[in-house]
């Protein structure tokens, strides 16, 4: 069975019910396990234990958010040590932009390397249905690539 690590970083909330959205999506697919995780909870261990990582946060200040840095920089040496070539998808939750964040985690994620396996999706303004849908589609085409083994 492959495994999924949804790790999110939500100061308002909209983060948080995005990678909800998301395990919703990522649960439709039968044969992957979803874990989801906080930022502040999470490290290399829970990357080692995941076959695919799915990055949720917002976009503060035209950057990646400080929980989300802080994850990627605790784990960033500790996962270049053991090998970790993980899949990964991004879903940005940003005021009006998002590119700045976007561009940010994948400098940083290139560097492990990780490896993108779509394109980032970037939802601006407040959190609405549309927004909801396209973080469970995110989370089930992640899942169900994972499923079927082409990451």
């Amino acid at each position: 069975m492959s495994s999924l690590l949804i790790n999110y970083h939500s100061q308002s909330g909209s983060s948080a019910r995005l990678a909800a959205a998301a395990c919703r999506g990522a649960r439709r697919e039968a044969g992957v396990d979803v874990r989801v995780s906080r930022v502040w909870d999470a490290g290399v261990a829970d990357l080692r234990a995941a076959d695919g990582l799915l990055l949720v946060a917002a976009e503060n200040s035209g950057g990646l958010s400080g929980a989300l840095k802080d994850f990627l920089d605790r784990v960033f040496y500790p996962a270049i040590d053991c090998g970790l070539l993980l899949p990964y998808a991004l879903l940005i939750s940003a005021g009006n932009d998002g590119r700045g964040a976007v561009r940010q985690a994948e400098r940083i994620l290139s560097g492990i390397p990780f490896r993108p396996v779509a394109e980032p999706v970037i939802v601006r303004g407040e959190i609405n249905a549309t927004h909801l849908t396209a973080s469970e589609e995110l989370g089930q085409a992640l899942a169900a690539g994972l499923a079927m083994g082409i990451y």
